[in-house]
């Protein structure tokens, strides 16, 4: 599979996902959260899919089309194995939804900071909320949950907070 296959496949499966996960989503209280920004897209897609619905991000450095950066105080910039803890100190396990974006191209990486970003993100998520990642975490209280349909088999990582 080409690099543009996979990255295509990629996001229909995280829009897939997130759609799947909407109507879960909207009968529960919190807020939802992003760990990385990017260019954008998915944050404005969150905010057509949640209207009303406050969405904090976590971007390492804002490069994002001017239209997609999210407002002053929802934003937190830095070293997101820095910023989510402070973000979790402030606000708390209250998170209905976390998607986490977040990797480089390389796979081994990939899997050392999902050691750790797992346990990070897990400071931010309510009871009963849910976790979208593109990487497995490997979290004592998720449940992982099967993937929506038409979603290939772990391009996508679906979890229930429990």
């Amino acid at each position: 599979m080409s690099r543009l296959d996979s990255f295509i496949a990629r996001m229909q499966a995280q829009r897939d996902c997130l759609n799947f996960l909407k109507p879960a989503i909207d009968a529960l209280p919190g807020p939802i959260f992003e760990a990385g920004l990017g260019n954008g897209r998915t944050y404005d897609h969150l905010r057509q899919l949640f209207p009303g619905r406050d969405i904090f991000v976590f971007e390492r450095k804002v490069a994002a089309h001017p239209d997609c950066i999210p407002p002053d105080g929802r934003l937190f910039l830095g070293e997101v194995a820095e910023s989510i803890p402070r973000a979790a100190e402030t606000l708390g396990a209250c998170g209905a939804l976390i998607h986490s974006d977040l990797g480089t191209g390389d796979h081994a990486a990939n899997m050392e900071m999902g050691r750790w970003l797992g346990r990070a993100l897990d400071r931010l998520a309510a009871p009963g909320g849910y976790v979208l990642a593109n990487q497995p975490l490997d979290v004592p209280r998720w449940q992982r949950r099967p993937d929506p349909p038409g979603v290939p088999k772990d391009r996508y990582f679906l979890y229930r907070v429990m």
